[in-house]
């Protein structure tokens, strides 16, 4: 026992001690070559060069499915050589599949291998100095690419391509490619108590600590001051060939050059040639009146396997004459992420929301940053004097503090249960708006699937680069919609579609029938309700290509139905793709259930992967070249490629004040929060404080410790 103890004093000791990440080769401002880019070390007048980074982007849009390719240039401009690391987001419906590393004139192909696998092969070509690439998933709209020794002056460049779909929504179609992951609040790590149960008379007591975001370090990066300028620029070029006469065609976000090839078939261009990554790219088209789809269903051949893609627009259908009353749940984002443009947005939403609502509708408000407030005790009738009193309210609310979103989405489903249990005869209904800049959304879903009772959860992206990720999961888990609004400008349009979702019944208990004899595996599952204006999207497996598939729901006080025959699938290469993609999200939905297996979940999430060849929470892609280009001799620096503040965002509201001697203490507790360190004076950015997380590791250190002397205590009072 006194060995076992011995060895474990020395792992913590090891634990606590040596960092999980070594920073080498820092340089002194009379070092650095001129042109870079710096990164604060924390020791006074040390600094490591950043990489820098160029990225293009070619998507390809043919009818509903998009094909993207993303091609990131890392250039070194230090004296060192580097490992470069690059937060970077993609659509959360993304399934990515394609990694290359080019070295010259060679292309070296990434392989889909099990996560810690692939994590291996990539650390033992690092220590073996040849360059690798290593590709993983930290959301589904946020991944990181990993580069392993870049030389001095040298560029690598490395490719990844990805597939999604693309669906009518609002009665338009929109791509959106993100471009920057914005700062997430992460909850700081709390000791909780534990019980655990040796046989159903025998509990045993105590501490831990729970970390609700244990991987806060993947999905941050240092953040670029302002007053720095703009980095990491992308060009873009876009083939959409809508497959049906397109009426108008615009970005949202960006100035774009379109050269039309004809009715159907247009090209699109960064008018500046290339922008920087600081806020999301949307594109939206119209068809020309009478031309669009309302039905269609394509199809991929893998094998002895068909996969099919249906998306359905259901019928508009009439207002109805008697709508329902309803209990509307507001809850508004006041968090410092929401300085600036994004509160004006948020309070200009909120007020057009309130003034819709009718005298049969009762309604709250709640507000969120560090604390969370609610306008009344509990929902109240939308009288006249309740809505002057709720406009009045919302328009005095200003952006600070942290965000606190788990108690803000615990205290609107407690109205929504307080409300079922007076009159079961109301739409519940929580609309959330927000930027859902966090970092524990996995306890939101929970808490949504656990707690949403009869509610229906609608989400609306407030800014430039919401997590669009959270808003939408958030949705559906809710069983609602997601909105984005991007700008002050689209407050209105925007919130007239949401409003038409809210006040038009949705097309439920929907049902897809395939062919009697087939085996079919159709995702989702359990097919959500389908609002005004939006697409019905359902990809299956089967082995049947002849019958047809009926769809079929309840739309006003009439049963709604379509027929698609197998035979008229229109064949389109990646459907196999997409229906993984899908099955994987679908299954990470059903994960965040009160009771779901996890172990079986994730045998299927990880074998669906590999299969497929997708990255996911369960497989990354990694490239190795073959023979090594660092020197034996030559240590290698670890670096983050910095980010761009989101365009609109406030700096100081979210990390404090440019010097650290002036930061507010209610801006300093949000900026440890997202784990980032303030942004200094001196030339450079400030890497955040989150490589060795060692409060945490103390605790569990001290907790290890604790738990092995009662083991021994126990040992020795048996014996």
């Amino acid at each position: 026992m006194g060995i076992q103890i011995g060895r474990i004093m020395r792992q913590l000791w090891l634990f606590i001690c040596v960092p999980t990440a070594v920073l080498a080769a820092p340089v002194s401002m009379d070092e650095v070559r001129s042109g870079s880019l710096l990164l604060a070390i924390g020791t006074p007048g040390q600094f490591i060069a950043a990489p820098r980074l160029a990225t293009d982007v070619a998507i390809a849009i043919s009818g509903p499915i998009a094909r993207t390719k993303v091609t990131q240039r890392f250039e070194n401009t230090s004296d060192a050589w580097v490992e470069g690391t690059y937060v970077f987001p993609l659509p959360d419906s993304a399934a990515v599949d394609t990694l290359k590393l080019q070295i010259g004139s060679r292309f070296i192909e990434g392989k889909i291998e099990e996560k810690q696998k692939a994590k291996a092969i990539y650390d033992a070509a690092k220590q073996a100095g040849k360059k690798a690439s290593l590709l993983s998933q930290q959301r589904p709209n946020i991944f990181t690419n990993a580069v392993a020794n870049i030389g001095p002056g040298e560029t690598v460049v490395v490719q990844i391509e990805y597939q999604e779909t693309i669906a009518l929504k609002d009665n338009q179609f929109a791509l959106r490619f993100p471009m920057v992951v914005a700062p997430r609040y992460s909850p700081a790590p709390q000791v909780k108590q534990l019980v655990t149960y040796d046989t159903p008379d025998i509990t045993h007591e105590g501490w831990a600590m729970i970390d609700p975001v244990p991987d806060r370090e993947e999905i941050s990066a240092p953040v670029l001051p302002p007053q720095a300028g703009p980095i990491n620029p992308i060009s873009m070029t876009i083939d959409l060939d809508a497959g049906f006469v397109i009426g108008d065609v615009r970005s949202s976000s960006h100035d774009v050059v379109k050269t039309r090839i004809d009715d159907r078939h247009i090209r699109l261009t960064l008018r500046e040639g290339s922008v920087p990554a600081d806020r999301d790219f949307e594109l939206i088209w119209t068809p020309k009146s009478g031309t669009g789809p309302s039905a269609a269903l394509f199809t991929e051949t893998v094998g002895d396997d068909a996969f099919y893609l249906l998306m359905l627009t259901p019928p508009a259908g009439p207002v109805a004459t008697a709508p329902q009353p309803r209990d509307v749940t507001f809850v508004l984002d006041t968090s410092g992420s929401m300085q600036g443009a994004s509160i004006r947005q948020a309070r200009e939403a909120l007020a057009l929301a309130i003034t819709r609502l009718r005298p049969s509708d009762a309604f709250n408000v709640v507000q969120f940053n560090s604390n969370v407030d609610m306008l009344f005790a509990a929902p109240r009738p939308a009288t006249e004097v309740n809505m002057a009193r709720a406009l009045g309210y919302v328009r005095s609310l200003d952006a600070s503090g942290g965000t606190q979103m788990l108690p803000a989405l615990k205290a609107a489903l407690s109205q929504s249960q307080t409300v079922q249990q007076h009159n079961v005869q109301r739409l519940h209904q929580v609309i959330f708006l927000a930027d859902g800049a966090i970092g524990n959304e996995h306890a939101l879903f929970q808490t949504i699937a656990d707690q949403r009772g009869p509610a229906r959860i609608f989400t609306v992206g407030i800014g430039s680069a919401p997590n669009s990720y959270f808003m939408s999961r958030a949705a559906e888990l809710g069983q609602g919609t997601f909105t984005h609004i991007g700008q002050l400008s689209k407050v209105r349009t925007r919130m007239e579609a949401l409003f038409e979702k809210l006040e038009r019944p949705a097309v439920t208990n929907i049902a897809a029938r395939w062919p009697q004899e087939a085996k079919v595996e159709a995702w989702p599952a359990l097919i959500p309700d389908v609002y005004h204006g939006e697409t019905l999207i359902v990809a299956a497996q089967t082995q049947t290509k002849r019958g047809r598939v009926t769809l079929s729901g309840d739309h006003e006080q009439t049963r709604w139905q379509v027929d698609l025959p197998l035979e008229n699938a229109r064949t389109r290469p990646g459907i196999a793709k997409l229906w993984a993609r899908k099955k994987i999200a679908s299954l990470e939905t059903a994960r965040a259930s009160y009771g779901a297996d996890h172990e079986k979940i994730d045998a299927a999430v990880l074998s669906t992967a590999l299969m497929h060849g997708l990255v996911s929470r369960l497989t990354s892609l990694v490239a190795v070249d073959v023979a090594p280009s660092r020197p034996a001799n030559e240590p290698i620096t670890q670096t983050k490629v910095p980010h761009n503040l989101p365009h609109g965002w406030d700096f100081g509201s979210v990390f404090g004040e440019t010097t650290p001697a002036a930061a507010p203490p209610r801006t300093r507790a949000a900026a440890l929060q997202f784990g980032a360190q303030h942004a200094s004076a001196a030339p450079g950015i400030v890497l955040p404080r989150t490589a060795s997380l060692w409060q945490l590791k103390l605790a569990l250190g001290i907790g290890v410790l604790i738990a092995a002397i009662v083991l021994f205590w126990r040992q020795r009072r048996d014996a």
